[in-house]
This record gives structure tokens, C-alpha cells and sequence, in this order.
């Protein structure tokens, strides 16, 4: 309540009429008609009394648009003597401004302009708020406002309305104002603009008939005049409206913050000739309007409002301009919402010497981004409030649930584990994404969140135990879903012909599918709730069962991400024993990301934590993994060592699947070291040992590591023949992973052994593996030398073509560089001389 206001009346600057009105408010608020204004000013805080002193606003109102220049010209020159600057910020001579919500609380924009010797005459084109400050961006969703507006378009007459929905604080009411600016200066309305506050988000909304009477009395209906019931008033609206258009034209109505299609359809006009926008964070589509729907702004047009909002308050503050790279990072922790960034902005503007760099650290190290989110009179968390309190139960509770879900977006299927279903709650998710709440996420069946609506749904759960209780068994449930999945998708990624088919999925592209769908979920979970003691255990067998898949798909970033988040898990458990498994599975994942110094030192913590605990096959392991670290270093002697130690352990513990492997890695380290005939020899020890046992998967592989061995010994034709029995032995148990490997490797033999055409048909083969497998970095690289044998056989257009064919390879399997070379190959093809 505006104190200034009542001291002016309660002098009477308002007359009789005044004073009595300061006695109706008075006890309407619970005092003595003799109470003081400061008194009566605190209880009309009173959100109790809103309603009482609603009507009394709307009596005062009355009263003073019945003489504006007599009694509404006292009163504000007595609130100017009593509050320099509350007179006028409402009365400016012949304007009553009623924006401030001084009077009538739902009225925002309307004004009333007296004329010398006249009546009070409402001039609806002054109710439009001016141009907000800074805005920026919108230029789609602008233009496509104005072509509904448009009079002279060909828009059907159910566009005739046009509903701005988005998030609460991202940017509604403000491309509405500005695109309705834009359509008064192209003459648009001539009969000028009626803006009316609808408050749909507050506790008590403006009703459909309150709203008609405002407007009625915008457009000059005089009090007396203004019907007792809706359906009267909305009558007399259309018809003034109608004798509007055709004495002085067109007009728009900027109806503000609806909550609901019965608080709009009321104000309607029937005549075709007007407009009406809506704002609202529901889509409304049941008021047939053409609908645009507000999304964040784009991360240019972030920048660009911080950089105008801090330059409006003062033009030279270039904070934003010299620190490009901070105001962007400043711009994602807003999540490029405009409330956010203008909120952001005015925290750095009443602090000119606070670099943009400050800010951002304090948002990043802030346990709840949306405290700072808040300049005093805007806040972020309170936008979202509003529409919080307006959910059902039901509702209420998904959205909770959804902000504690991991990764950017989350399926169908994770939320029915959020919220203990069966299937998922369709109805409350597309309710939640009517009021933009909720976004539909990438594709059908996923969903997401905008970062800070999942920083608010968070900090409502943390807020309250009860809350936070519901919370840990949905994430439980959650991880839960991954475990069981991820196994049986991890069982089809490592199953061969002959085993049991697990469950779950039809097949391994299948289980491929779900993997790459949910991966930034899967992730998320294990390298952000694996710091929690009680999800410890089960993070840890949830990371083992994706380690197949990111180095199939070589997301080498979230390999190491999750192997480090595992490691971590096992030491928060206290599992000494399986900490040097996540040691080892740590320096698996440097090893395949080329990061091999780490990987070495991360395979000697498990090789001594393995000989701490006396296990020594884990032992004879580690120093396997080693060895192979090693050798990828460089370090060829050393590795030699190490996988001698290997074998040794095995064969000590009468592991004899342990002893092959160690001769075969054996085999490739003194191959390294250019010992070719020991290669040789500890090749077929390997191959021996592995028959021996019955394991003819690995037997294949022994074939194929003696083939290649034999082929730098010169022995090319033992070497095509090894490889050939590495084929067929690979195609017999149904590996087609080392199929695609063994073809592979047969063509090197065969272009050493200069037979051109079986070398190209061997790659062919090969290629067909990997593409059946999705082995994408596998299929660049058998495409490069196919390139090669076609080159070799002057067949340059065929070579070209499978030099672009395995640049698109690599894209694919994320190795950009690989990519980049073999695209320069094609183009050098291009301007080499035909022979």
C-alpha cells in the first residue's frame, strides 16, 4: 500500500470523499477509523485483507477519474510534499497512470487523459508498457507474431489470437510489448492498444469479469455504467469494441500472464477487425490461436543481452565485451534465460568493479545457483514458484523427481523408475510440458529440463526431509534399471554363438541402440552419485558393465570418466581387493585414450595393490596390463619384463588360459623389439596352449598374431596361410568381431605377398563384419587400405571413393583426426595426373 497515498487523502487532498475513504480502509483492515497512516498502511499488507482492500482501491479509483484534474492533481501534489517522486511516478498533469498498481491492482497500462473541458476520456493507446530494455534476440518468433497481426495478411480468422507461451522469466511479456510497439508504428491500430496484467501465477489471479470491468472502464464506460454480471460485461466489451473500430479503428489487446483459456475467452473480441495477444506458461491451445512457444535464448543472444543490459545502465561498462569467453560461461550458468541473465546483469551493474569472472566463480561453487539468481526485487527461483504451487500433487511430485534424474534428458522408461511405475505418467508429463516446465526432449518418448528448473525442483527436494526421503529411493529405483539393463546390453556386446542368449533385447544392435540412447544418462549416474557411500557398490558393477560399450563406440572422455568414478566408489567401500581392479580398468581406459604414461602408473597401483593382498593371478594380470602399457609407450624391454612376469605368475598358479595370453602379448612386445624368430616361437606356444585348453576363440587370435609375426620374418605365404586359418576359425565359433580383425589382417598379407585382387576381396569381407558390428573406427581403417590396394592397382576413382567412405568412418567413430587425413588423401587423388 502506498503510504504517500493515504497521507495525501488523510489531509484531504482528496476532500470528503478522501477522508471517508481513509475510515472504510481503516476498518476494512481491522482499526479505528481514527488510526494512523503508517498504522493502516502496515495492516493493508495483510494478505488476508487483499481482497478488502482491492474494492477499497477500486472506490478510490472511481473517485478520483471522476475529477483528474481537480481532486487526482491534489492528490498527487500531496504525496510529491509528503514523498518526492510518488506523485508524479502516477500523476503527470493530466495522466492518471494506474501501471503501478496504486489503484487497481489488475489494471497494468491503463490511462486516463483528461480533456480541457471535458469529462475524463480513456486513451487505450497509452496503456502499453514502454519498449523493454535490452531485448534482444526473438527475430523468428518476432516476425511470425507480426504476420498474425498483420492486418492486411491472409491469416485465418482463428489467428486472430496469438498465445506467447514459455517458462516463467523467459521473455514473454517482453516480445509481446515489443512486437506490439512494432505494430502500432506500422499503423496497425489506430484505435489504439489496451494492456491488462492478468497476474494467472499469483495466488489470487484477476477473474474474467474483473478484468472486463477494467477494461470497459479503459475504454471510457463510465462506472454506473458497467453491467453487474460477466456475460453483460462481455456483451458491452464486444460491442464498444466494435464502435471503436469503426470511429477510430483497429485495436490490439495484450492480455498478460494467463493462466488458463477461461480467464482470455471472455475478452475476445467478436469483431474480426481486432487482435488479441496472450502471454501465458501454459500453451492454451484451446483458444485456436496461432502458438509460439519461447524456448532459451540462443547463446549469442545471451551474450548479447548481458552485454546491453550492463551497457544500458552505464554505456562504457565493457565488462561483457572484454571478457568474452567468462560472459559466455556466465550466459550457460543463466541456462540463457533471460530473467536469469538480466537478474546477472544488474548484480554486476551496483558492482562496477566485480570482473564477470567473479560472478561466474561464485555461481559455479554455489551449492544453490538460484540464491544468487536474485537482485532484491527479481529472482529466478520465485518466477518458478509460482508455477510450482499451481501443480497437483501428482504433478508436483514428477517434476521433483525429474530434477533428481541424471544426464541432459531422460526416457520413458527412467521415468517410470523415478516415480515407481509400470509405465510412465504420460498425462502428468505432457500437463508438465503444457506449462513448459518440462521440455520433449531430442526424440519421441525422451524429456528434459531446462538446467535451472532442475536447480529449483533439487532445491525443492533438499529442502525438506521428507521430500529428500522420496527422492533417494527414486534415484534408487533408477539405478536400479540401469544395472539390470546395462548387464544384459554388456552380455550381447561380449555373446558368441553357443551361449546362452541373455535377456532383454532382441539382439546386439538392439542392445547398441539402448546404449547410445541412454549413455549421458548412464554416464551421469556413475561419475556423479558414485561419490555417495550408499550407491557405492552398485555404481561399481554398473561401470564395469559399460566399459565394452565406450570403448566399442571410443567415447574415450567417458571411459576414463567412469573407470575414475569407479575407482573412486571402490575406495569410498573400502574394497581393497577390487580397487586394484578399478586400478587396472582405469589404466585400460588411458591406454585406449593414448594417455599411457598414466595408464602404466595407474597399472602399477594394481599390480601392487594385487601383491599387498597376495592375489596372484590378479597379480599376473596387472603386470599383462603392464606390460602393454608399456610397449605403447616405448618402452619395449621393460614391457618384454613385465609380460615375462606374467607368464611366469600363470604358470606358477597353473592358470594356463592366463600362460597362453601372457606368450601371446609375449609375442607382440618381442615382435616390437624387432625379435622376430622369439615372436615366432612365443606366438606358437600361445596358439599351442590355447588349443590345448579348447579355447579356439583365442586360438584365432593366436593364428593372427603368428601371421603377422610371420609376415615381418618374410615368410609371407605361412603368413597368408595362418591368417587363413585365423579366418576360419573365427567364422566357425561366430566371432565376427575377430572375424572382421582376421580378414583384415589377411589382406596385409596379402598385399606383402603383391596379390592385389585377393587383398581387396579381403577387405571387403572384413568390412562387412564391421559394418554388421557398428565397428566404425574399424571400417575407416580397412577403408584406408583398400584406397591403398586400389591405388596400387590404378584404380584412382575407387580409391578416391573409399578414401571419402573412410573419412566418414572415422567421423563416426569420433576420431576426427583420422578423418581429416584420409580426406586430404582423396583430394591429393584429385590432382594427381591420370598415368
Amino acid at each position: 500500500m502506498e503510504a504517500a497515498l493515504l497521507a495525501a487523502l488523510a489531509e484531504g487532498a482528496g476532500g470528503d470523499g478522501g477522508r471517508r475513504a481513509m475510515e472504510r480502509l481503516a476498518r476494512a483492515v481491522g482499526l479505528d477509523a481514527g488510526a494512523s497512516v503508517r498504522d493502516i498502511a502496515e495492516a493493508a499488507q495483510d494478505p488476508a485483507r487483499r481482497k478488502a482492500v482491492r474494492e477499497w482501491g477500486e472506490t478510490v479509483a472511481d473517485l478520483l477519474a471522476a475529477d483528474p484534474r481537480g481532486l487526482a492533481g491534489a492528490v498527487a501534489r500531496a504525496m510529491e510534499r509528503a514523498a518526492p517522486g510518488s506523485g508524479t511516478s502516477w500523476y503527470d498533469g493530466d495522466h492518471t497512470d494506474f501501471r503501478g498498481g496504486v489503484f487497481l491492482r489488475e489494471v497494468v497500462g491503463v490511462q486516463v487523459v483528461v480533456q480541457q473541458g471535458g469529462a475524463a476520456v480513456p486513451e487505450a493507446m497509452a496503456g502499453l508498457p514502454p519498449r523493454p530494455g535490452g531485448f534482444t534476440g526473438r527475430e523468428q518468433e518476432t516476425e511470425e507474431l507480426l504476420r498474425a497481426l498483420d492486418p492486411a495478411g491472409t491469416q485465418p480468422a482463428a489467428t486472430l489470437v496469438a498465445a506467447v507461451s514459455g517458462l516463467g522469466g523467459i521473455g514473454k511479456t517482453a516480445l509481446a510489448v515489443e512486437t506490439a510497439h512494432l505494430a502500432r508504428e506500422r499503423g496497425w491500430f489506430p484505435g489504439g492498444v489496451l494492456f491488462i496484467d492478468l497476474h494467472g501465477y499469483d495466488r489470487e489471479p484477476v477473474t474474467a469479469d474483473r478484468a472486463l470491468q477494467a477494461l470497459l472502464r479503459a475504454l471510457g464506460t463510465p462506472p454506473e455504467h458497467i453491467p453487474t454480471t460477466t456475460d453483460e460485461r462481455a456483451a458491452l466489451y464486444r460491442s464498444t469494441l466494435a464502435t471503436r473500430a469503426d470511429e477510430r479503428g483497429a485495436v490490439l489487446v495484450l492480455a498478460d500472464n494467463a493462466s488458463s483459456p477461461d480467464q482470455v475467452r471472455p475478452l475476445l473480441p467478436g469483431d474480426s477487425r481486432h487482435h488479441v495477444l496472450v502471454t501465458s506458461r501454459d500453451r492454451l491451445p484451446q483458444l485456436g490461436a496461432r502458438l509460439v512457444p519461447l524456448d532459451q535464448l540462443s547463446p549469442r543472444e545471451a551474450y548479447e543481452l548481458l552485454d546491453r543490459a550492463l551497457r544500458i545502465a552505464d554505456p562504457y561498462d565493457s565488462r561483457v565485451a572484454d571478457a568474452p569467453d567468462p560472459a559466455e560461461r556466465l550466459a550457460g550458468l543463466c541456462g540463457h534465460l533471460p530473467l536469469a541473465l538480466q537478474i546477472a546483469a544488474a548484480l554486476l551493474a551496483e558492482d562496477p568493479g566485480k570482473p564477470v569472472t567473479e560472478l561466474v566463480a561464485e555461481l559455479v561453487v554455489s551449492h544453490d545457483r538460484l540464491d544468487h539468481l536474485d537482485d532484491g526485487e527479481r529472482s529466478v527461483r520465485a518466477a518458478f514458484e509460482l508455477s510450482y504451487r499451481r501443480l497437483p500433487p501428482e504433478q508436483a511430485r514428477l517434476l521433483r523427481l525429474l530434477a533428481l534424474a541424471s544426464g541432459p534428458e531422460v526416457s520413458d522408461e527412467v521415468v517410470a523408475a523415478l516415480v515407481d511405475a509400470e509405465e510412465p505418467p504420460m498425462r502428468a508429463l505432457k500437463a508438465l510440458a503444457r506449462v513448459h516446465l518440462v521440455e520433449r526432449g531430442s526424440e519421441r518418448g525422451w524429456w528434459r529440463l531446462h538446467d535451472l528448473v532442475r536447480a529449483f525442483g533439487a532445491g525443492v527436494v533438499a529442502g525438506d526431509a521428507g521430500l529428500r526421503e522420496e527422492g533417494e529411493a527414486a534415484r534408487e529405483r533408477v539405478l536400479e534399471f540401469y544395472g539390470r539393463w546395462a548387464e544384459a546390453a554388456d552380455e550381447w556386446l561380449r555373446w558368441l554363438p553357443g551361449m546362452e542368449e541373455p535377456e532383454r533385447f532382441g539382439d546386439r544392435g538392439q542392445a547398441l541402440a539402448w546404449l547410445d540412447g541412454e549413455r549421458s544418462g548412464l554416464v551421469a549416474v556413475v561419475v556423479g552419485w558414485g561419490r555417495e557411500e550408499r550407491f557405492a557398490g552398485t555404481v561399481m558393477r554398473l561401470a564395469l558393465h559399460l566399459r565394452e560399450y565406450l570403448s566399442w563406440r571410443r567415447y574415450f572422455d567417458d571411459l576414463i570418466a567412469v573407470a575414475e568414478a569407479a575407482r573412486e566408489a571402490v575406495q569410498l567401500a573400502g574394497d581393497q581387493l577390487n580397487e586394484a581392479s578399478a586400478w587396472s580398468n582405469l589404466g585400460l581406459a588411458l591406454q585406449e585414450a593414448g594417455r599411457v604414461g598414466e595408464a602404466v602408473d595407474a597399472h602399477r597401483r594394481a599390480r601392487d595393490l594385487c601383491r599387498a593382498v597376495g592375489d596372484r593371478p590378479g597379480e599376473a594380470s596387472a603386470w599383462s596390463n603392464l606390460g602393454s602399457a608399456l610397449q605403447e609407450a616405448g618402452r619395449v624391454g621393460e614391457a618384454v619384463d613385465a609380460h615375462r612376469r606374467a607368464r611366469d605368475l600363470c604358470r606358477a598358479v597353473g592358470d594356463r588360459p592366463g600362460e597362453a595370453s601372457a606368450w601371446n602379448n609375449l609375442g607382440s612386445a618381442l615382435q616390437e623389439a624387432g625379435r622376430v624368430r622369439e615372436a615366432i616361437d612365443a606366438h606358437t606356444r600361445a596358439r599351442n596352449l590355447f588349443q590345448a585348453v579348447g579355447d579356439r576363440r583365442r586360438e584365432a587370435g593366436a593364428w593372427s598374431n603368428l601371421g603377422l609375426a610371420l609376415r615381418d620374418a618374410g615368410r609371407v605365404g605361412e603368413a597368408v596361410d595362418a591368417h587363413r586359418r585365423a579366418c576360419d576359425l573365427c567364422r566357425a565359433v561366430g566371432d565376427r568381431p575377430g572375424e572382421a580383425s582376421a580378414w583384415y589382417n589377411l589382406g596385409l598379407a596379402l598385399q606383402a605377398a603383391g596379390r592385389v585382387k585377393e587383398e581387396i576381396e579381403a577387405y571387403g569381407k572384413s568390412l562387412g563384419c564391421g559394418r554388421e558390428l557398428e565397428d566404425w573406427y574399424g571400417e575407416g581403417q580397412t577403408l584406408l587400405n583398400l584406397a591403398v590396394a586400389h591405388e596400387a592397382a590404378h584404380h584412382p576413382a575407387e580409391a578416391r571413393a573409399a578414401y571419402l567412405q573412410a573419412a566418414d568412418a572415422f567421423t563416426r567413430a569420433n576420431a576426427p583426426a583420422e578423418a581429416s587425413r584420409a580426406r586430404t588423401w582423396a583430394a591429393e587423388l584429385d590432382t594427381t595426373p591420370t598415368p
